[in-house]
């Protein structure tokens, strides 16, 4: 099946992401996702604004021994980028697509590898399915409502609540995931890492899920998604039992260090690292810190 990724050009990206591409349809709709090597499912999971791109380093080293595998959320990365009247663009929805892979795909012991939106969609996911996973990796991230009543940070805020404003900065100035290459990571990323995590999003039409998922954040019971949040906090505790790593970068203004002590407390049996040379975007910044430990968790616990 051919992506409906309008064009992405893969001399921007390629270089970095020699994988082969894989599909799923969703009704008509191209999911795309990585699937490298043989042996123990590790599935990674994005965020907003990357795509399986920044899992690349990851990808590369386990795949000799492990089965990696990366999916792109619908409107991000190789995968199809839908109009809102093909594509919900909820948190239901990318839980569904996330479910549907996992199906498809006759996956069992799991680990999870989560980073941003990809906490909170695979993580709901893994609670649901508690039996079908085998270790969690955590990586700047939530499954939980914001700590202490924690606020946006103003940035979001407005993209968030002022579509007067965000339509325009973010669908034709590509303002979120621009910014986001500046002020993610703590050390400037090189021009090719800059041009591999923008590709996808070379074109307005190919934007609107980088602003949609903003738009989506669910803080109230008014919110979409709100309930899934809840679902998902509650059932937490049905993970307690799996081998957890937690690999945190202190310089993330969004998930900041207080989202890291909730993820301490409520796992305290968890292995945790708080870098204080990476920010949100830690695979960029510290790969090869990120990769060691990744490698020696998995080897330590076997499944």
């Amino acid at each position: 099946m051919k992506t409906l990724s309008h064009s992405v050009d893969p001399r921007n990206y390629a270089p970095l992401y020699p994988f082969r591409s894989h599909f799923l349809d969703r009704d008509g709709l191209a999911y795309h996702y990585v699937d490298e090597g043989q042996g123990e499912p590790v599935v990674m999971v994005h965020g907003n604004p990357t795509w399986s791109f920044y899992f690349r380093r990851v990808i590369q080293t386990l795949s000799p021994c492990y089965r990696a595998i990366a999916p792109d959320h619908m409107g991000c990365g190789l995968s199809a980028k839908p109009d809102t009247t093909r594509y919900g663009f909820r948190l239901k929805d990318r839980l569904a697509d996330f479910g549907a892979l996992m199906d498809h795909l006759d996956l069992t012991g799991i680990t999870l590898m989560v980073h941003d939106w990809g906490g909170m969609i695979a993580m709901a996911w893994a609670a649901a399915h508690p039996q079908r996973v085998a270790r969690l990796i955590i990586t700047n991230t939530a499954a939980f409502s914001p700590p202490g009543q924690k606020r946006l940070p103003l940035r979001l805020w407005l993209i968030r609540n002022l579509s007067w404003f965000a339509t325009p900065a973010v669908l034709h100035g590509n303002l979120f995931a621009r910014a986001a290459i500046h002020m993610a990571p703590y050390t400037r990323l090189s021009t090719d890492v800059r041009r591999g995590l923008l590709a996808p999003y070379h074109c307005p039409h190919n934007r609107l899920a980088t602003l949609r998922f903003v738009q989506d954040i669910p803080l109230s019971p008014r919110d979409a998604g709100f309930e899934i949040v809840q679902a998902t906090e509650q059932r937490l505790p049905r993970l307690a039992h799996l081998p957890m790593l937690i690999l945190w970068g202190r310089h993330d203004f969004v998930f900041d260090t207080d989202y890291y002590q909730a993820w301490c407390r409520r796992f305290p049996s968890a292995e945790h690292h708080l870098f204080d040379h990476a920010g949100h975007y830690l695979n960029e910044d510290l790969p090869e810190m990120v990769i060691e430990r990744v490698q020696d968790f998995l080897k330590r616990n076997p499944r």
